[in-house]
């Protein structure tokens, strides 16, 4: 009887956690082939769980705090608040359907394989379930995006659209007034392209075709498209006036999946086979031989000295020092009896001697140990901040067009960046088209790599000032421009880093271009080779004054003129008789 209790009871445990028949049937289904239901094949998933990683810096950035759209977070109570507005837009579509119910969601459920083919989760719904759920949420964005085309149309043409019918619906919802405040329009706005919060387009061109049947499919879909491109506008964060792919909306809506795939490929160009190799610089080879000889390891501006021993450091000193005098007795100089001494410290063996007590503590730089802890942060990407780059005469000037926009005219020293508009939904688009980059992405992250970049050339406020002031950066934030520049920190963080070879060309020209002014080779000398081995200069400096006083003491008793000469005579002073 015991082992019968227990039994039932691990069973009662494991159904509490997985229905077991559910299951079941579930994966029977699955598997059963059913004559025409094939098409998912092909389909590749689109709509993905934001990365933990992401998650751990700004988890509001990609929770809806306003409205669920699909499955995901349908069923969170804070925000079933606005299932009473969905279910109006719901029955408002059905009426202008003229259908039942039951007609519009068995339409649906024809297509509820395609629809589960673009979640990455697994949706555990009873039959049915999602196809209302579809229908609903459908019908509301529909309806949201018709009177935002309206209301985007009456501001442009007043004379001509008026939006006092639209008025009654969603009267608390959209922003008709105009007023910017942040204003359940703008919620919305921001909550329709979080990652997890998607419906597959094919899913609300479906629901519209049967709402506008007076209409033509192609008449729909032209619609339909027109009231994409305005939202695309609108949320857009690079600003393309001017330069806005119109035609490649009408041409990919049928291609992507959802609204925020959408916006991602008209912000980041396809790569051209063509352009797998970076272009080759063309500077003098004089100076990239001389900045790798400043440099040590030829190593790109924002990278700290090379580790070494202070065995190295003692060597490469005393090399000089040879050097130096050796040329000076060449020169016909009285310095040939200071040349032993010299070679005989030229050919101590220093590396054994480091390794003695009281030497050794000077045998690593003094910014290792900031370098150990540099590198077990978050890597930043090596570039220079805009201050930096502007006091060595770089400017900046701002682009109209997408990410293949980006780059460095050498002869003028300008970098061009497509100009980006700051304002309260800014950050959750960027975050989030960053989170659909490193989840659906097979090739290099490109978005990811420009976030890195703005994170790399801003770090204070004033950075921002310049960018703003020259009309890359629009700040339509009630912020501070520190608070814009906080804005990037973090952005691509815990994100696997990927080589964008257009955007690394153009981050090398602009490290090689400031690398090659005078002023910051001179701070890379001292940095490297002062201020980074001051313990041994220190301990050197003190050899010195040891030496320089016990020859002081003892000429001051002794003659010294037959080893050194006048020189050391005229220097040292005469003892009292």
């Amino acid at each position: 009887m015991a082992a019968s209790d227990q039994q039932q009871h691990a069973r009662s445990n494991r159904q509490g956690f997985v229905d077991e028949s559910r299951w079941v049937e579930l994966i029977r289904q699955s598997l059963r082939e059913v004559p025409g239901e094939e098409e998912d094949d092909g389909i590749q998933v689109s709509v993905f769980d934001v990365p933990k990683q992401l998650q751990v810096h700004r988890p509001d950035a990609y929770r809806p705090q306003f409205i669920a759209l699909g499955p995901y977070h349908h069923w969170h109570p804070h925000l079933y608040d606005m299932e009473r507005y969905k279910i109006d837009a719901a029955r408002r579509a059905l009426r202008a359907a003229g259908s039942s119910l039951e007609d519009l969601v068995s339409k649906l459920a024809c297509h509820e394989r395609r629809v589960r083919a673009h979640y990455h989760r697994h949706l555990d719904f009873q039959d049915g379930t999602l196809s209302l759920m579809m229908l609903v949420d459908g019908a509301f964005l529909l309806e949201f995006l018709t009177i935002h085309h309206h209301h985007a149309a009456a501001k442009a043409k007043p004379e001509r659209v008026s939006v006092s019918n639209w008025t009654s619906r969603m009267a608390h919802l959209i922003d008709l007034g105009g007023s910017g405040r942040k204003s359940a329009h703008g919620l919305i706005l921001r909550d329709m392209l979080m990652l997890e919060n998607q419906i597959p387009l094919f899913l609300l061109r479906e629901i519209f075709q049967a709402t506008c049947h007076s209409q033509s499919v192609d008449e729909s879909t032209t619609r339909l498209t027109c009231m994409v491109t305005g939202l695309m506008k609108e949320l857009c964060p690079l600003k393309m006036e001017g330069n806005f792919p119109e035609k490649q909306i009408e041409r990919d809506i049928a291609k992507h999946a959802h609204l925020l795939e959408l916006l991602y490929h008209l912000l980041v160009p396809k790569p051209k086979p063509s352009e797998n190799a970076a272009p080759a610089w063309s500077g003098p080879v004089e100076d990239d031989i001389e900045e790798q000889r400043v440099d040590g390891d030829g190593g790109q501006e924002g990278e700290g000295p090379s580790v070494g021993t202070g065995s190295e450091y003692v060597m490469q000193l005393l090399a000089t020092m040879r050097r130096v005098a050796s040329r000076l007795t060449l020169n016909g100089g009285r310095l040939g009896h200071v040349m032993k001494p010299i070679e005989f410290a030229a050919k101590a063996p220093w590396k054994m001697l480091t390794g003695l007590p009281g030497i050794s503590a000077f045998s690593m730089p003094a910014d290792t140990s900031e370098q150990a802890s540099t590198m077990s942060q978050d890597e930043e990407i090596e570039i220079p901040s805009v201050t930096e780059l502007v006091s060595s005469g770089v400017r900046f000037a701002p682009t109209n067009g997408n990410l293949s926009t980006i780059t460095f005219n050498r002869k003028t020293a300008t970098l061009h960046l497509p100009a980006v508009t700051l304002d309260c939904n800014t950050e959750v688009v960027l975050r989030n088209l960053v989170a659909y980059e490193s989840s659906a992405a097979s090739g290099p992250l490109v978005f990811t790599r420009y976030t890195e970049l703005m994170n790399g050339i801003i770090d204070t406020d004033d950075d921002v000032t310049h960018l703003r002031k020259r009309g890359v950066v629009i700040n339509r934030m009630k912020k501070s421009d520190g608070e814009a520049a906080k804005l990037w920190n973090g952005m691509s963080r815990s994100v696997q880093h990927s080589k964008v070879l257009d955007l690394d060309a153009v981050i090398d020209d602009v490290n090689r271009y400031y690398g090659r002014r005078w002023s910051v080779k001179a701070k890379r000398f001292m940095r490297k080779y002062v201020l980074s081995s001051w313990k041994m200069l220190t301990f050197l400096a003190t050899i010195c004054m040891l030496l320089l006083t016990t020859l002081q003491a003892f000429c001051s008793v002794y003659t010294c003129s037959r080893w050194f000469g006048d020189v050391v005579v005229a220097a040292t002073p005469t003892p009292r008789q």
